[in-house]
């Protein structure tokens, strides 16, 4: 027989994590889809403002000659690491809240419904 809370713990982890795989695309996704679960939707939030804000800088940087160049590749390998870093926790069943990232993820969710 199994264990109905635990399974349910369990979807609610995975989807949390699934939220950061095409991070932004996935996030408003999950932000649309779900309506009620408040850790799903803080790490489709955090997701969103962070790789929304990744992917901005990376256009930013492409225009800028030889130093842009430099300075993306260092994003991408920290974008990378944080991804991983993410999902892992979000799967974890981590609360995991970024600096300044994750205060911003919560401001936003305690204005939309």
């Amino acid at each position: 027989m199994t264990d109905k809370p635990a399974t349910a713990k369990n979807n609610q982890n995975l989807l949390a994590a699934v939220t950061y795989l095409v991070a932004p695309i996935t996030s408003i996704i999950f932000l649309l889809l779900e309506k009620d679960n408040k850790f799903i939707r803080f790490h489709a939030m955090q997701g969103l403002i962070l790789f929304g804000a990744i992917f901005v800088l990376n256009i930013v940087l492409n225009v800028v000659p030889v130093i842009g160049a430099v300075v993306g590749t260092l994003v991408a390998i920290a974008s990378f690491v944080l991804w991983i870093v993410l999902m892992f926790k979000a799967y974890k069943g981590e609360h995991y809240k970024l600096p300044y990232v994750g205060d911003l993820a919560e401001q936003y969710m305690t204005k939309i419904k």
